[in-house]
């Protein structure tokens, strides 16, 4: 009996002796557990005050002499540290700015290979393309008439034969010399747009339901070597009908200057840098036979070589589409 109790006590101690780690990593983990908890309420326990003295403690420790932590040297020596850091980072990229400006003309783009063909675009340009106005009610034409008279003042006859020369028609008016000097430009008068000019008629034609739209080609400066020269020769010419519905809608339109042509004698443009006083050809388009009281859709058209207007996803390249609304 006493054999058997000693060997059972012996194997109790074995057991006991294995069980000892896990003991330990439990305790270890209960150990933790409770300091964490005793953090929590030693946390939960502190007032607002303490708060507020801790925060004033770390914005200055006037033991340390330390400003969130830091000394003076401390915070001497990293603003140091980012002032010659982001000195050398503005020197840098002014540097490599400087370089890149150096390269580059403000005469001639750099890269000259992609430059698309002339866009169109409509005056006057007031609430997009739509010229809605009632011909009974001068209120809702009068800014349609104002924003004419306004765009078409660098067209005045004194102000054109003050700064633009008289140019020979039918011809390309080439200027040779450096890119930098300074280029002439022809004269195109506001009168050459006759019906259309505001001289005669200064309400354009919006009085009687006859109104007037003054249609622009975007300017192309010219390309060394090859040269931008709309037409190729020949003067691109402008065309209108209606884009969708009844043609029968627009019965009649009158095109000013002559029969509706930008005049070769205005190209090539130098940029506004050297071709300063340079004024856009103009062609005026009279609507003189619309249908009335009805939205009318109206697409023109430029023509001639090298003209693109046919592009699905780019209203105004060689086109431009408006609607005209004429209420009597």
């Amino acid at each position: 009996m006493e054999m058997n109790a000693t060997s059972g006590g012996a194997e109790e101690q074995r057991e006991i002796h294995h069980q000892k780690p896990e003991n330990k990593d439990e305790e270890r983990a209960q150990h933790s557990e409770d300091e964490q908890e005793k953090h929590k309420e030693k946390m939960g326990k502190k007032t607002l005050a303490d708060v507020i003295q801790e925060m004033k403690t770390f914005l200055w420790n006037s033991e340390k002499k330390e400003c969130m932590g830091r000394t003076a040297q401390s915070w001497g020596l990293i603003l140091f540290f980012y002032l010659i850091l982001y000195m050398f980072l503005a020197g840098m990229f002014s540097f490599c700015m400087y370089g890149l400006l150096l390269t580059l003309s403000p005469y001639t783009p750099t890269y000259r290979d992609r430059v698309s063909p002339p866009g169109v675009m409509i005056r006057p340009y007031l609430h997009g393309f739509t010229i809605d106005f009632n011909v009974s009610e001068p209120s809702t034409w009068t800014p349609y008439v104002n924003s004419m008279h306004h765009f078409l003042q660098a067209y005045d006859e004194n102000i054109q034969e003050e700064k633009n020369i008289e140019c020979p028609a039918g011809q390309y008016f080439v200027q040779d010399g450096a890119e930098s000097e300074e280029k002439k430009a022809c004269q195109f008068k506001r009168s050459q747009l006759q019906n259309c000019s505001g001289i005669e008629d200064p309400t354009f034609g919006y009085s009687t339901g006859q109104p007037c739209i003054l249609l622009k080609m975007n300017r192309v400066p010219k390309k060394p070597i090859i040269g931008y020269r709309p037409g190729y020769g020949t003067p691109v010419s402008v065309n209108c009908a209606i884009q969708k519905g009844n043609e029968s809608a627009l019965k009649s339109v009158d095109f000013y200057p002559g029969n509706g042509t930008f005049d070769l004698m205005y190209y090539p443009y130098y940029g506004k840098l050297t071709h300063v006083n340079y004024t856009s050809p103009l062609v005026a388009l009279h609507f003189t036979d619309v249908k009335k009281n009805d939205f009318v859709p109206i697409q023109c058209r430029l023509n001639g070589e090298g003209i693109v207007n046919d592009v699905t996803n780019d209203r105004f390249l060689g086109r431009i589409t408006f609607t005209l609304s004429i209420r009597m």
